[in-house]
């Protein structure tokens, strides 16, 4: 024994499911269908491509971090040598202006000595 009130909603259910069967072909369901099988097929066979690259970044990363750490810490060293270097002949031309001021030609004269291209202009 089904309450009435129930046994309207169902019947305007199938009402309403039936209404809608008639909005919609088949066919277009079938290739909608078949369309997102095949899209899902794509994504998954990319799925799978960027996993293996993910993998083999991974292991090429393992293999190069230790090598690019070690030369970065020399990099590293290098530049603080050359700072202390170019600190020591920046004194040393000091004392030597301060001890001979024709040593060193003035910027003047120094555009008409220097004769080098200079490599940072474009061509």
């Amino acid at each position: 024994m089904a309450n009435p009130e129930d046994e309207s909603i169902r019947t305007a259910s199938e009402e309403i499911s039936r209404s809608f069967k008639t909005l919609i072909d088949s066919r277009d369901l079938d290739s909608l269908k078949q369309s997102q099988h095949l899209i899902l097929g794509r994504l998954q066979d990319s799925n799978a491509v960027l996993s293996h690259f993910n993998e083999y970044s991974e292991n090429c990363f393992t293999e190069v971090s230790a090598d690019f750490s070690r030369n970065t810490r020399l990099l590293r060293s290098m530049k603080s040598d050359l700072d202390y270097i170019f600190q020591k002949l920046r004194s040393l031309k000091a004392k030597l202006l301060a001890a001979y001021p024709d040593a060193f030609p003035d910027d003047s004269t120094m555009d008409s000595l220097d004769q080098r291209p200079d490599l940072e202009l474009p061509r």
